[in-house]
């Protein structure tokens, strides 16, 4: 009785983590009580809503309140938007739903990034000071709240986007807003992809909660297979190798040889991989058990025969997103707007301020400046220019939502050169309508290369570390000791391999293996499932490896 107070009681230390047994006690509880309420539609909602808030609260604590300041908020504004009969108004009304969620964001995620890029740009030492904290303790007349931290709520860059989508949505009419706050509200929260994604749309989830659930011996058998298959991508691809190998070196990448640091590198690709892929995985699986059909986050990424298909392929719901309600609106592949080209002024003014000086930021504004003015006089150029201001827009903003750092942007900035060089590449490559296998295998392996060399910038905790990587690579490769390194991490580079191949199996291999579990006796998936328990045992750490993607 103890252990399910703990676990259904708030704890910073142990917090819902699908990786632990506590989460799947807590499943297995709640999983009980649905199979009971599930066939009537009002309690379904309201049992999950509450579950679901009841997650949050065990994973975030108290910031539960933005949660539901977010739900109320977007619920009001979205019948306003619907039920207003004049444009003008409905634009105001989706204008001010995009304002409350993006200052509700860059309040919690963006504060110190802003602060910090002021304090460069004017040589000023502001500080961050919480006002809603100081707030809060004067109103309550308590000290509770620390004023000098803010800190991120978990997940608040996925369901903010979920509630902009919502309102945006309506306004184009292409939904009608819910009746029921109790199903806004279970919409936004639902606890499988609450925290990290997959970024559910209404379109696709608001007509699912109405309807009536059945769940067929197909889907119970695709769920458990996609729960297994995202345990093991967390659990061995990625917590195993980052804990014996990758960590060992990002932590101090001076302290070994360049060629240690680029094996680091493809051990990174391969765990946020299996993190954040593993992570969907389970939630897919989780909600396809309770009748609920999430959006599809991950084909195979690596796959990829240039960036762009890259970004098809990874982080689908975000690309999609970024795409239709940012990289569309802003002109897309037609033209541009007021905003692309003030922002990329002001963007590359401030970009290269934060790594150069003011001359630099000049004479690059200046640059961006005479080229806005020569595609006036030019069509052409004007189309190409406006096409890739979008696309590189598009990117950067997608970098900063990952992260609130430059070197974020950078990260971002970088994918956007390669899908903008690309698009110019393939006019001329000599192998871009080649059928043979062995130009497919260069595509694939420098989109691969490329990739996972921009993420230096994801993974390194500052662009010192990230210097220290780059100085290790340049100038100690050590390539003679290299098979001694491989050697002696073995086990890691054997998991690394084994990472790989599975994700470059065929697509025909890959349906195969999940019809064969699907047909399996329940004997046989029990078997399975103990097998992938007692794997993932093996590998278990006391001190758990939280998903990446909780950080954004």
């Amino acid at each position: 009785m103890n252990r399910l107070k703990d676990i259904f009681s708030f704890s910073e230390d142990f917090p819902l983590i699908f990786t632990q047994a506590d989460f799947w006690i807590f499943f297995a509880a709640i999983y009980f009580l649905y199979a009971i309420v599930y066939r009537k539609k009002s309690i379904r909602s309201a049992y999950l809503f509450a579950i679901s808030l009841l997650f949050y609260y065990k994973t975030s604590g108290l910031f539960i309140g933005i949660l539901l300041f977010s739900t109320i908020n977007d619920f009001f504004l979205g019948k306003a938007i619907y039920h207003s009969r004049s444009i003008l108004l409905k634009k105001m009304l989706v204008a001010l739903s995009v304002i409350i969620n993006l200052g509700t964001l860059c309040y919690f995620k963006y504060a110190y990034f802003f602060t910090e890029s002021y304090n460069n740009l004017f040589d000023t030492e502001y500080e961050v000071i919480n006002y809603l904290a100081q707030f809060a303790n004067t109103w309550a007349n308590v000290d509770y709240f620390t004023v000098d931290t803010i800190i991120l709520p978990v997940g608040i860059s996925f369901y903010t986007f979920q509630t902009i989508s919502y309102s945006v949505d309506i306004y184009r009419k292409q939904i009608k807003p819910l009746n029921s706050i109790i199903d806004f509200g279970f919409f936004v929260s639902f606890f499988p992809q609450l925290v990290a994604g997959p970024i559910v749309r209404a379109a696709d989830f608001v007509p699912q909660i109405g309807k009536e659930i059945t769940i067929t011996k197909k889907e119970f058998g695709s769920a458990t297979f996609m729960i297994l298959k995202g345990l093991i991508k967390k659990m061995l691809f990625a917590d195993f190798i980052a804990m014996n190998f990758m960590d060992r070196v990002f932590d101090v990448p001076e302290m070994f040889s360049g060629f240690t640091n680029i094996m680091a590198m493809f051990g990174y690709s391969l765990q946020i991989y299996g993190d954040f892929s593993g992570y969907t995985d389970i939630a897919i699986g989780l909600a396809l058990l309770m009748g609920y059909k999430l959006p599809v986050n991950f084909n195979s990424p690596y796959k990829a025969i240039h960036c762009g298909d890259f970004w098809k392929r990874w982080h689908i719901s975000l690309s999609s997103w970024l795409k239709d309600y940012l990289y569309i609106p802003i002109g897309g592949n037609r033209n541009g707007s007021i905003f692309s080209y003030i922002f990329i002024i002001v963007f590359t003014f401030l970009g290269a301020l934060a790594f150069g000086n003011f001359g630099v930021a000049v004479l690059a504004t200046s640059v961006i400046g005479v080229i806005l003015i020569i595609t006036l006089f030019s069509s052409t150029l004007a189309r190409h220019f406006n096409t890739n201001v979008n696309i590189m827009i598009t990117m950067l903003i997608g970098g900063l939502w990952h992260g609130a750092s430059w070197k974020f942007v950078i990260w971002g900035g970088l994918n956007g050169l390669g899908i903008v060089t690309y698009k110019y590449w393939r006019k001329i490559s000599p192998y871009e309508k080649s059928k043979a296998w062995y130009a497919l295998l260069w595509r694939i392996a420098l989109t691969f290369v490329f990739i996972t060399f921009t993420r230096i910038y994801f993974r390194g905790n500052s662009m010192d570390h990230i210097d220290r990587f780059y100085q290790s690579v340049t100038t100690n490769m050590d390539w003679a000791n290299a098979l001694v390194v491989l050697w002696e991490y073995r086990i890691v580079f054997i998991v690394m391999l084994i990472g790989y191949i599975t994700h470059w199996l065929p697509y025909r291999t890959k349906d195969w293996l999940l019809d064969q579990f699907i047909k399996s006796n329940i004997i046989i998936k029990g078997v399975i499932a103990t097998l992938v328990a007692i794997i993932c045992y093996q590998t278990y750490a006391a001190d758990f490896q939280p998903f990446i993607y909780f950080q954004f």
